[in-house]
């Protein structure tokens, strides 16, 4: 895949993410096998660790929208080569349940072959995210 066709899968992902889409949709684009993982305390926030398989990232987008409310979701640049796009920015998010805002820069790595994302490997504040979510 070229870098600009990496930028275009990563730019379609955030239109899903941004527009609402459902998340089986958005999780079209990736690979029956994705590798998802983002590190971090994984006792709290139910989307952290490592799993494998679409349905990781629909339920991700599903507890995502269950459990916070968007703040800010910037996005300062959108990086290619030729296996992988990453989206680097900065994000705040509301826990519903304690009404607490998280902030947290954030680099979403996307790992792509045949048109498709094989692995989506968030980083981010996890911990400050969590912290957030604790009463």
């Amino acid at each position: 895949m070229s870098n600009q066709q990496n930028i275009a899968i990563a730019q379609s992902l955030l239109a899903g993410f941004g527009n609402g889409q459902d998340p089986t949709l958005i999780a079209d684009m990736f690979d029956p096998n994705l590798v998802f993982e983002i590190q971090g305390d994984n006792g709290v926030l139910p989307w952290v660790g490592y799993k494998i398989g679409r349905q990781a990232f629909v339920d991700f987008i599903r507890d995502l929208r269950i459990l916070t409310e968007p703040v800010t979701f910037e996005i300062e640049d959108i990086l290619a080569s030729d296996s992988r796009a990453v989206i680097i920015g900065a994000l705040q998010t509301r826990i519903k349940a304690t009404s607490k805002i998280a902030t947290s820069q954030y680099a979403l790595i996307l790992t792509i072959a045949n048109g498709v994302v094989t692995r989506y490997q968030m980083l981010e504040d996890s911990f400050n995210i969590s912290k957030a979510a604790r009463s």
